[in-house]
């Protein structure tokens, strides 16, 4: 257990999201609002070093606002077998050589 006192974890939570061109981000200045895709009520996503672990809820008690862990997000299942690829666009894990006669 010693040495997860000493792993780092960056968590974000991702409330919505947003497009607009790079000009019109420049021009912003401070104090300026930009508006997400989503409402008060829509789930959040929480990432841990950028990779999605859970969704959420928002909560808001006083002056701290906080996130309700309602949903946890399932790494897809690992494939164990040898020359067998994993996800798009990925190369063989193993080359099987030919056999020498």
């Amino acid at each position: 257990m010693a040495v997860l006192d000493e792993l780092k974890v960056d968590l974000k939570v991702v409330l919505g999201r947003s497009h607009m061109p790079l000009h019109m981000l420049l021009r912003m200045g401070r104090g300026a609002v930009i508006e997400l895709d989503a409402t008060d009520s829509d789930m959040v996503e929480i990432l841990a070093n950028d990779h999605p672990i859970a969704r959420g809820q928002i909560v808001v008690t006083g002056n701290r606002i906080s996130v309700e862990v309602t949903e946890l997000i399932r790494k897809a299942e690992v494939v164990r077998t040898p020359g067998v690829t994993i996800g798009e666009g990925a190369v063989p894990v193993l080359e099987q050589a030919d056999p020498v006669a």
